[in-house]
């Protein structure tokens, strides 16, 4: 295989039909571009050039094969130009996985701040509540919580994930409300099942104080996707435990009312993760650092609705 200075010594020498000119083009001493021409002759087996005092003059075999290089070695130049110029230059199509709840109402209205900021990043997102391995789904980057962490991963903190009980209050009306976490079991639920491995889970909730208390849920439904708990929530069906992302703007709106209001289930941090490479690509890194800063100085504060305590809710 020709080397990339084998081939432009030989392009540049036969645009200039000198080998003096193409070196101060290259920025090469005539020597070195001759030798360079000439190991390429000795490879392809054939003579390029008749050369004479009075400058160089393309053989029949010499211009053919300028006819068929010449075209590939600009593209080949042009390509390492771009590089060059835009490196450290966030750009390409960013392949981001995210919750779709808290995709849709967080990171969604950051975008055109940073569609603003970075407009070569063309952001391509895969809405899914499952962790996925990023590296053999060609992911960039991706958003979650309440998971161990995949190995050649690293991971920035955006905030805690708490899991408050709440209600519509039509189901609420003339019911009557639980004092703790086991008074749940006297009233129906809409309960969740781990993305992971479909099982039942059984939370863990806390308060302010430090005290702990298993949240005894009667199923009346069970999913398997928090968002459509929330939405099975807000209809009526039963209490559910939900993620404050998600319930925080139906609190406000009034669809949804908070029980038990000084107890709560920690699942741990929501995150972007990326790979662990020394040499992220520039987009990835923009991203991270434009999100992770958003939700420091925006004071996204529904994500932390108590202050933290030691420890975590079951999964």
């Amino acid at each position: 295989m020709e080397t990339l200075a084998n081939l432009e010594s030989f392009v540049r020498s036969a645009e200039s039909g000198s080998f003096s000119l193409a070196a101060r083009r290259l920025t090469l001493t005539p020597a070195a571009v001759s030798r360079n021409v000439a190991q390429l002759e000795r490879n392809l087996g054939v003579r390029l050039f008749q050369r004479s005092t009075r400058g160089l003059t393309l053989t029949e075999a010499g211009d053919r094969f300028l006819q068929s290089v010449r075209g590939g070695l600009d593209s080949i130049q042009g390509a390492i130009a771009d590089v060059s110029l835009n490196a450290g230059q966030p750009a390409g199509i960013l392949k981001l996985s995210a919750p779709a709840g808290f995709g849709t109402q967080y990171l969604l209205p950051l975008m055109p701040a940073f569609l603003e900021r970075y407009p070569a990043v063309i952001p391509d997102w895969y809405l899914d509540n499952r962790p996925l391995d990023l590296i053999s789904g060609g992911f960039d980057a991706a958003i979650g919580g309440g998971f161990d962490l995949p190995d050649g991963m690293v991971a920035r903190e955006l905030g805690q994930i708490h899991l408050i009980a709440v209600a519509s209050p039509g189901f609420l009306r003339d019911r009557i409300r639980p004092e703790d976490p086991a008074g749940l079991a006297h009233l129906p639920c809409v309960a969740m099942r781990s993305p992971l491995n479909l099982r039942l889970r059984t939370w863990l909730m806390r308060n302010s104080a430090g005290a702990e208390m298993t949240a005894v849920e009667k199923p009346v439904m069970m999913v398997n996707d928090p968002d459509a708990l929330c939405a099975a929530t807000i209809m009526g069906l039963g209490v559910g435990l939900v993620a404050l992302p998600l319930a925080a703007p139906h609190l406000e709106s009034g669809a949804l009312e908070r029980l038990l209001p000084d107890w709560y289930v920690d699942v741990g941090s929501m995150s972007v993760y990326f790979t662990s490479q020394k040499l992220l690509p520039a987009k990835t890194r923009a991203f991270v650092d434009f999100i992770v800063d958003a939700f420091r100085t925006r004071r996204m504060q529904q994500i932390v609705p108590v202050p933290p305590v030691a420890g975590k809710g079951a999964r």
